[in-house]
């Protein structure tokens, strides 16, 4: 198996992982506004993920874009608070160990930067996705926090960090 690598996202990478991303959603149907596929940042996630306590990092499998996930202070709440942003991977490097890999950075990064509490919002199609952030101790919330814009995302988490 090729060696798998996690870094933070370059400029060169943005139209991959932009597609990724839009391309996963359409999968699972939920190519609609209120989720990421219409954030109008998602073809410049290396210039939005260069702000204070952000970070975007790509999962490769050797040359390839598998994947990423993002760390940035969660909109319009606490400033101890980020939020676990944009976490997609391709079909084909899925059940590998990769998301694992990137929530753990992501929340290393996040320890590093202070924050006290990791949020996230999904979507019930995203079945696997909401049983790995279980597995990481993520618990499930009543009402969102914050202020994300994704009115299409029903399920909201919350971690201790």
């Amino acid at each position: 198996m090729p060696l798998i690598t996690i870094s933070p996202i370059q400029p060169d990478d943005n139209p991959v992982i932009a597609h990724i991303i839009r391309s996963v959603l359409t999968d699972f149907g939920v190519n609609k506004p209120g989720t990421a596929f219409t954030d109008p940042i998602l073809d410049q996630l290396s210039e939005v993920y260069k702000e204070p306590r952000s970070i975007y990092y790509i999962a490769r499998v050797g040359e390839e874009i598998a994947g990423g996930a993002g760390i940035s202070p969660l909109q319009g709440g606490a400033d101890d608070i980020c939020e676990l942003q944009k976490m997609y991977l391709l079909p084909a490097f899925r059940g590998q160990g990769i998301a694992r890999k990137l929530i753990e950075e992501c929340l290393d990064f996040a320890r590093s930067e202070n924050y006290t509490q990791c949020y996230l919002e999904t979507v019930p199609e995203l079945k696997t996705a909401i049983r790995l952030y279980e597995y990481f101790g993520f618990n499930n919330l009543d009402k969102p926090l914050g202020n994300t814009g994704h009115f299409s995302c029903h399920n909201y988490m919350l971690k201790e960090l």
